[in-house]
């Protein structure tokens, strides 16, 4: 329901996609959250009970090559809350990150996050305002990757101007030395090599 409100899309499609459950059983479902008053009759969005009862976890970055890295860095976002919702950057945040071109289109990219199990929704970023995406989710927790460069105060700042009260998780990687950059490096390197 979290997601299709987001969205802007039918929440029964979004379900539907998602699991593998039948009609009869999203709807009995639906009809049981309305029930206890955490969706509303309209059947497509959450009450306020039902959106201050959700943990909603927002997690960023490039996502250029998904890699190792990226999918424990999600599933422990993931982990902290129940809903997690990942901003992948535009191509132009992309090349001021990283000093380079993305080899997929922030629409590419998009698509490939939110083909993993663990994303609920993947958003494309706003272009010199993160916070208005964060405005648009409004997350309890903000998850930054260990290799991300936003510090905690900034972060915390910009959510206290737009009246939000998120806490941010730093999260580690098992394995930091993976990263798209390095992969697309030693793959370009090899491929000269021959």
């Amino acid at each position: 329901m979290y997601v299709s409100q987001i969205e802007g899309k039918e929440p029964f499609e979004i379900i539907k996609e998602k699991t593998m459950l039948s009609e009869d059983v999203i709807n009995s479902k639906i009809d049981e959250l309305i029930k206890n008053q955490l969706v509303n009759e309209d059947k497509c969005t959450l009450t306020e009970i039902g959106r201050d009862s959700l943990q909603v976890v927002l997690a960023g970055g490039v996502f250029d090559i998904i890699h190792p890295g990226h999918i424990h860095t999600l599933n422990a976002a993931k982990a902290l809350g129940d809903v997690l919702v990942v901003v992948v950057a535009t191509d132009n945040t992309s090349v001021k990150m990283k000093k380079r071109r993305p080899l997929h289109s922030q629409e590419q990219r998009q698509e490939l996050v939110n083909s993993l199990s663990m994303v609920d929704l993947c958003l494309i970023g706003q272009e010199e305002d993160i916070f208005k995406t964060v405005n648009r989710v409004r997350p309890q927790i903000i998850a930054l990757g260990y290799d991300q460069i936003h510090q905690e105060k900034f972060i915390t700042e910009g959510c206290a101007k737009i009246s939000l009260d998120a806490k941010v998780a730093r999260l580690q990687s098992p394995i930091p030395e993976s990263s798209s950059s390095k992969i697309q490096k030693e793959y370009g390197e090899s491929i000269h090599g021959i």
